[in-house]
């Protein structure tokens, strides 16, 4: 089976990984974590990064510390995977469902024409509040998710955000090596313009340490709050005094190697990867019927995954019947995330002229795209694929 994405295994993970097992620091404690935050941190660009257990309990801590409580609002698109949404959850909110633009991200112009007509802004304590015109809930945060590497039009939404005092996080799960091109924020690292990034290193991402996470933010008082709240808010650690409601978070020391290791390769991972978009472009484009996702600027993308448009609308049957055939003729295949307003728990929540996604997630396949994937494979996927259409 060729996987849809898998990690490459080429640096030092195998030294770091016996020296945490030599040396018996394989928990929440050891060189590697604060190293790995470190390095973390210079990569991106961000003064602050703090390790936690998944990019989930990252979102999930990232919205506590922007204030999001019971019964308020976040804005997130419905096209994500469903993390960010149950992160959402999580705190006791409601999300409202965006669409997504043609390169995956939230519909920024959807998004800020719904701040302009579908919310006031009222005075509490001198600070601006934002207020939902039909649920009448307080909107206190802005999720947006970079999918694939692709950048969202950051610009406007930063400054909506600011004007309506709502906190923007980005979840860049997906992102990491993925730099904005354009714009005033032109060579920023994705997850460093909101308040508050979030990133990812399951083992399906461009690096991984098998799991992990990492909370990313230039706000100091924000960064100690988030290392307090993932290690259980100790604020005695010899008497065990709590004097929050903590969580236990932390990244362990042998995954933290693992992450390491891992971002030491990650420049030769993104050439490769982005190698295989390119020769994926070549030999698909060509294909009637079918082309390549492009990414919103490919020359600062990590190209994470690569996606298969089909240019003609068909039934549900036929979709699952071309996934189907991929995956028996060995070749792990996958549709887009059921768009979440579509789902049992989140069907009631508002959602805000989701056109585009009605379009695209029934039309569109992840294919093969681990940075180790061979010419050989891509040529065997592209034949498959051309023996359907």
């Amino acid at each position: 089976m060729i996987k849809l994405h898998e990690p490459s295994i080429y640096g030092n993970e195998w030294k770091y990984i016996k020296n945490c097992l030599d040396e018996g620091w394989v928990s929440s404690s050891g060189k590697y974590v604060d190293l790995f935050e470190k390095k973390i941190a210079k990569y991106t660009g961000a003064k602050y990064a703090i390790a936690c257990i998944n990019g989930t309990s990252a979102l999930q801590i990232s919205l506590k510390l922007a204030g999001v409580r019971m019964n308020n609002e976040v804005i997130v698109p419905s096209l994500t995977f469903i993390a960010p949404v149950n992160a959402i959850n999580y705190n006791n909110a409601k999300p409202i469902f965006m669409d997504n633009d043609d390169y995956y991200t939230i519909d920024v112009d959807k998004t800020v024409e719904f701040l302009n007509k579908k919310t006031r802004t009222v005075l509490r304590k001198k600070l601006p509040v934002t207020i939902n015109k039909k649920t009448r809930k307080r909107i206190v945060a802005l999720i947006v998710v970079h999918l694939f590497g692709n950048t969202a039009k950051i610009d406007n939404l930063v400054d909506i955000c600011k004007k309506k005092n709502i906190t923007l996080i980005e979840d860049a799960a997906e992102s990491l090596g993925t730099f904005y091109k354009l714009g005033r924020f032109k060579n920023k690292h994705t997850g460093t313009v909101g308040k508050i990034g979030c990133l990812s290193f399951n083992g399906n991402k461009i690096i991984t340490a098998g799991g992990g996470g990492m909370i990313l933010t230039d706000n100091l008082k924000i960064a100690k709050k988030a290392k307090y709240l993932t290690t259980q808010a100790k604020d005695d650690p010899i008497n065990y005094v709590h004097n929050d409601i903590g969580y236990n978070f932390r990244l362990s020391n042998i995954q933290a190697a693992l992450g390491l290791a891992q971002l030491e390769s990650l420049g030769g991972y993104l050439k490769k990867k982005k190698i295989i978009h390119e020769r994926y472009k070549d030999k698909i484009d060509k294909i009637k019927g079918l082309k390549i996702s492009r990414p919103s600027h490919s020359e600062k993308c990590n190209h994470w995954l690569n996606i298969v448009e089909i240019s003609k609308r068909i039934s549900r049957k036929s979709f699952h019947k071309i996934i189907e055939y991929l995956n028996k003729n060995g070749i792990e295949a996958r549709p887009l995330w059921r768009p979440n307003h579509l789902q049992k728990k989140y069907k009631n929540c508002q959602t805000y002229k989701l056109y585009n996604i009605n379009k695209i997630y029934l039309n569109r396949v992840c294919i093969p795209s681990s940075s180790h994937l061979t010419i050989k494979q891509q040529n065997f996927i592209c034949k498959k694929l051309q023996n359907i259409f």
